[in-house]
């Protein structure tokens, strides 16, 4: 890889930013405020140029980048003026959260709508909760939605962060193709109304199984509280509940199962 001179002003020093990179990762705070996170590895290093997302800074490790196409993107990155900084192995590596350094990362900026910014297309479909246990589980459901040609996710108040690095990692990538929006559940039902969405929520008391109802896109897929279930405030908003069947005596499917039953049924049902 060709660089350019240290004299270079897009070259950032390396201390400053992995201190911002480390802060980016530990404190969701920081992350809010400035509207950014961080990526590492070459998949999401990809797919986030690929998907657009605007790039706040590059950082690489010449020794530890060795996919051909990532050092390709990077050197473009560089070329069309992206501040970077070039690190060494061992300063990649800590900052690295993955078992195996790839030796590329970058700092994002966050990319959150809002419902009015949004006109719903006619084969949408989108995913609205507010609460989820697990980093996992999320990384889960936005994989699942991407999977399916889900639209994205319509975050219900402020503690969800899709932007956490545990959720960006379990994504696989994924999270670049869906869109993020914060609304309440009152600004949903408003606008879900005014574009004629169906909304369908999941509970275990819904009056039908999820695979008995007719899903019409657009629509929203409203998943509860994985302990509490659906609000009042959410329940009013949906034209359907439906319940996933489990056996006598079983506890409830975690938000990840659940959601990925419902897209997969609202793909099938658009696919025939």
């Amino acid at each position: 890889m060709h660089d350019e001179p240290t004299t270079d002003h897009r070259q950032l020093d390396a201390a400053p930013i992995l201190a911002r990179i480390a802060r980016l990762q530990d404190d969701r705070r920081y992350r809010d405020r400035h509207q950014l996170f961080f990526v590492e590895g070459v998949r999401n290093f990809i797919e986030a140029a690929d998907n657009h997302f605007p790039l706040d800074a590059l950082i690489y490790s010449e020794r530890l980048l060795i996919q051909p196409v990532a050092r390709k993107l990077v050197r473009r990155l560089k070329r069309a003026g992206v501040p970077y900084a070039r690190v060494s192995p061992e300063q990649f590596r800590s900052v690295s959260r993955t078992e195996r350094a790839s030796g590329v990362g970058a700092i994002l900026r966050q990319r959150v709508l809002r419902l009015d910014d949004i006109t719903p297309r006619r084969a949408d479909c989108w995913t609205a909760l507010s609460q989820i246990r697990s980093p996992g589980n999320l990384g889960t459901l936005i994989r699942t939605s991407a999977a399916t040609g889900g639209a994205g996710f319509i975050l219900l108040g402020y503690s969800i962060d899709p932007f956490d690095p545990l959720v960006v990692r379990a994504t696989m990538g994924a999270l670049f193709r869906q869109s993020f929006v914060r609304a309440s559940a009152g600004q949903l039902g408003r606008w879900a109304r005014n574009h004629k969405l169906q909304v369908i929520g999941a509970s275990p008391d819904g009056e039908q199984e999820y695979d008995q109802v007719g899903y019409v896109r657009p629509a929203v897929l409203v998943l509860g509280n994985e302990r509490s279930g659906l609000t009042s405030e959410q329940r009013a908003i949906c034209r359907h509940i439906v319940r996933i069947p489990m056996v006598e005596g079983t506890d409830s499917l975690n938000v990840a199962v659940a959601g990925s039953l419902l897209l997969y049924e609202a793909f099938r049902s658009g696919s025939r």
